[in-house]
């Protein structure tokens, strides 16, 4: 290959050998390699992630929550990093200010974290187990649904059941509250809203 070296490239390349040997020579000539050596790993690389929605209204923004631990026996898992999921088609990694705080709502010490049962005319809560919670929850509503179902009234059939409603989440998916509103018209319940119109 035939290479011309005209006065231009000359001075240009002795002037680019000049500043990186000028470099070298003030003691910068290792800083690329020390702060190679001093970046720490990425916070989340070694994090699970666990997509969920944001739990505050309707918009049902996605998030990812990061958490440290692997669910070993003597592993104390904690979520240490909350952000928009990029891939969610409602708010693609966008979250308002509300669910740019959602790290303090999880990790809040005042948070229910499990069920609370107040008994009628006691004064103090107690824990207790899903198990129990959903059991009562079902056989109140079965007993009440059995003592004040109206199947007709003034001869017409009505199948109605007025004296229970039923308010749903607002982060529920539209598809959620379709089978939702399915489940419980199809109890005969008439009272019916969704959280996020109160």
């Amino acid at each position: 290959m035939n290479m011309q070296l005209t006065r231009r490239t000359l001075l240009t390349g002795a002037g680019a050998g000049l500043a990186v040997s000028s470099l070298g020579a003030l003691g910068f000539g290792a800083v690329e390699a020390q702060a190679s050596e001093t970046i720490r790993p990425f916070k989340l690389t070694a994090a699970r992630q666990t997509r969920n929605t944001c739990p505050y209204c309707s918009v049902s923004c996605g998030i990812i929550m990061y958490s440290q631990g692997d669910g070993g026996m003597n592993a104390h898992e904690a979520v240490f990093h909350i952000e928009g999921d990029p891939d969610h088609p409602i708010n693609r990694g966008t979250l308002c200010p509300k669910g740019s705080a959602l790290l303090d709502f999880v990790n809040s010490g005042d948070r229910t974290k499990y069920p609370m049962y107040r008994a009628p005319g006691s004064d103090k809560w107690e824990r207790k187990s899903w198990d129990w919670t959903l059991d009562r929850i079902a056989r109140l509503i079965k007993e009440d649904r059995d003592k004040n179902f109206i199947a007709q009234a003034n001869g017409l059939t009505v199948n109605r059941w007025t004296t229970t409603g039923f308010l749903g989440a607002s982060a529920a998916t539209n598809e959620t509250a379709y089978i939702t509103w399915k489940v419980i018209r199809s109890a005969g319940a008439l009272i019916f809203d969704n959280q996020a119109r109160v």
